[in-house]
């Protein structure tokens, strides 16, 4: 089903929405083989601090989520989405330039606020226009396209230090944001219904986030994506480190990196194809398990002491393999009874993921020894409490056939 003007071809919206997401991917990715020499500038000596880098972006991003999706619901998805790309490429330029700690925490945090209108208006602008399994279907296409970045932003990265200074990977972003916003004002058309949209006036915004927070499907989804997005921020904050010191491969971060982000690509290309025939429910629940399964191996070789690059390559692989599986689906199942609140609904299921999501990963990366062993725990421990809310929500019983349509699906709920 898909509502909303029909004059942006498919491709190009899939392309679009998925360069908007991109926004966020980038100014995290690009950064991570520069922590060390971000550090050395500002006076940030230790691992540990300068995660700082990454999550005082995070946390900026999660908070401001809260409040894009209330505006857009009143004032139009486009108008705010440009004003949030237009924010974001101050803030990097501001970034850029920061020459102390305390200045770049800020310009980072202001820089996650302003990239927060990227995800919650890409979620937005999808419901607006496809539902069920559709809307599944196209956030697996754009999955592929936006976790393009992870693979090369390390690469990236690097390749602009080669040449310049790691202030121009800031730069890089600011220039990404231009020219974004150029597309998203010339091609992106407004996709809220004018009967959707709701005046800024607190019994709406009671009566909107009520709604999110009191659906079954909702809440439950949002939860265990939370969980998920704990071990992937976990992964984040430690990958730089892991690659620098326990297996002594600083150089080849970013091609491994990039190697083990390929199947989180692949995945969302094999669920594009299966879910509209299993249904979302059927693949998200199987790669779950799958997903368990794998971190469990991981945490046992890692106390063995029999980790190395190649076993962690191929079990990170595999994880990301299964959430790639998962991520898209616990998205549109967690959104798919809240089409009419769809921009209040992104932004309160964005903030929780995202807040949350990155003080899991934070607390993960600060138990940092030298080893993988926690990282491995915080996949397991994390992959069980997101299966301990699949099935409170599905209340015990997994592998359920999705409906097919939003009709079904509206029943449903």
């Amino acid at each position: 089903m898909t509502t909303g003007r029909p004059d942006i071809g498919f491709k190009e919206f899939v392309t679009l929405i998925a360069t908007v997401m991109a926004v966020n991917a980038l100014a995290i990715d690009t950064m991570l083989p520069a922590l060390p020499q971000i550090g050395d500038s500002i006076g940030i000596p230790t691992e540990s601090g300068r995660q700082w880098i990454v999550t005082s972006y995070l946390l900026g991003f999660g908070g401001a989520q809260l409040f894009f999706g209330t505006l857009s619901d009143r004032f139009g998805r486009k108008p705010v989405l440009l004003a949030g790309l237009a924010g974001y490429f101050v803030f990097s330029v501001m970034s850029a330039l920061a020459g102390t700690f305390t200045l770049m925490m800020v310009a980072r945090v202001l820089q996650g606020i302003c990239a927060a209108a990227t995800r919650v208006l890409a979620i937005s602008i999808v419901r607006d226009r496809f539902a069920g399994r559709q809307m599944a279907r196209v956030m697996s296409l754009v999955f592929i396209v936006f976790l393009a970045v992870p693979i090369i932003a390390p690469s990236l990265g690097q390749l602009i230090m080669l040449f310049a200074p790691w202030r121009w990977i800031f730069g890089v972003l600011a220039i990404y944001s231009a020219a974004t916003f150029v597309w998203v004002a010339l091609r992106l058309p407004e996709t809220i219904h004018a009967e959707d949209r709701m005046a800024i006036s607190l019994a709406n915004i009671t009566r909107a986030v009520k709604l999110t927070l009191t659906t079954r499907a909702a809440v439950g989804y949002m939860i265990a994506v939370t969980f998920t997005f704990g071990a992937m921020f976990g992964y984040l904050n430690s990958a730089q480190p892991i690659f620098a010191d326990v297996f002594a491969v600083p150089t080849l971060f970013p091609s491994i990196f990039a190697l083990i982000a390929g199947a989180l690509g692949v995945a969302s290309l094999v669920n594009s194809r299966i879910v509209g025939r299993l249904g979302m429910r059927v693949v998200s629940h199987t790669a779950l398990v799958g997903y368990i399964a794998v971190a469990g191996i991981h945490a046992v070789v890692a106390l063995t002491g029999h980790e190395n690059i190649w076993t962690f390559v191929g079990l990170q692989a595999a994880l990301m393999f299964c959430f790639g599986l998962m991520g898209a689906n616990f998205n549109a199942l967690a959104m798919e009874p809240l089409g009419h609140v769809a921009g209040t609904a992104s932004s309160i299921q964005g903030f929780v993921t995202t807040t949350f999501g990155a003080l899991l990963g934070f607390a993960i990366g600060q138990q940092f020894d030298g080893s993988t062993v926690p990282l491995s725990l915080g996949f397991l421990g994390l992959g069980l409490a997101s299966l301990a809310a699949t099935l409170i929500t599905e209340r015990g019983k997994l592998f359920r056939p999705s409906p097919v349509n939003a009709a079904a699906a509206a029943a449903e709920h």
